[in-house]
Parts: C-alpha cells; sequence; structure tokens
C-alpha cells in the first residue's frame, strides 16, 4: 500500500521514525514534507499537501500526519472535499473510524503518544477494511453532498 506520510515540527521525529519502519513493512512512503526540522514551519501547509496529494491518487492510498496534538492537522486537512481525517487514540477508536465512516488519513498527536503507540495505530489503520454496510455507506454519501 502506498502511504503519505507529513508533520510539522512537532511532529517531525515521530515521523522520521515512523517511515522506515513503514518501508520494512512493505509499503511504499511518499514523505510530503517537512524532509527537515524547520521550527517555523506551519501544519496547514503540510496537511493540505497531503490532503490534495490523497485526493488526487487514483490507487488505494493513505495518509498519516503528525503534529503536536493531532487536532490542528486533522482540521486543516478536513478542509480538503473527500478527506476524512481523525485523529486516532486506541486502536479500537481507530479501527472504528476506518471500518465506518471510510477514514482516510490518520492524525497522531506526536507530543501525547510514543513511538510504539504511533505504530499501533497505524497498524491498526492500515489494516482495518472498510464498512461496505448500507448504514455506513449512507453516511459516507451524506458527508460526499456536503462537500
Amino acid at each position: 500500500m502506498t502511504i503519505l506520510l507529513g508533520a510539522d515540527h512537532r511532529g517531525f521525529h515521530l515521523k522520521e521514525k515512523i517511515k522506515p519502519w513503514l518501508i520494512e513493512q512493505g509499503h511504499q512512503v511518499i514523505d510530503v514534507g517537512n524532509t527537515e526540522l524547520d521550527p517555523e514551519d506551519d501544519y496547514p501547509v503540510i496537511s493540505f499537501a497531503l490532503a490534495d496529494a490523497l485526493v488526487s491518487t487514483e490507487e488505494k492510498t493513505l495518509g498519516v500526519l503528525l503534529c503536536g496534538s493531532g487536532v490542528g492537522a486533522a482540521i486543516a486537512a478536513n478542509k480538503v472535499a473527500g478527506i476524512r481525517c481523525g485523529l486516532g487514540y486506541t486502536t479500537e477508536q481507530v479501527e472504528s473510524a476506518r471500518h465506518d465512516d471510510e477514514m482516510n488519513i490518520l492524525a497522531l498527536a506526536a507530543d501525547y503518544i510514543s513511538e510504539e503507540v504511533a505504530k499501533e495505530l497505524i497498524t491498526t489503520f492500515i489494516a482495518t477494511e472498510v464498512s461496505d454496510e448500507p448504514r455506513h455507506l449512507r453516511r459516507i454519501e451524506q458527508i460526499k453532498q456536503r462537500e
């Protein structure tokens, strides 16, 4: 699977640890930035770049965004039509968000989780299939209509 990976300065170090691990897992990783630590970078720029790249691809691709709280990155990414970005905090919640809500970008709070927790959340995100249950499809369609 192709994984788009992005982080601002607060998520940069965790992103750099996650990137080789994802490659070792057999995923193609596209790092949308930031590619070097820049204390002055802004999470919206990274979030928009990742979200725009995700909606422009036709292959099976998911995104992972990291910022300090994860919230700012998620808010910014969700401004792009076709994006359903959610903040992940437990494997159960990530599984539910991916399965029921077709979450396509996982936002992580780099200031509050360890590398191991990040890996667990990402593993769950990638492994979870999207539901084809009518009630879930109906709700996703309602979101698409609003966009």
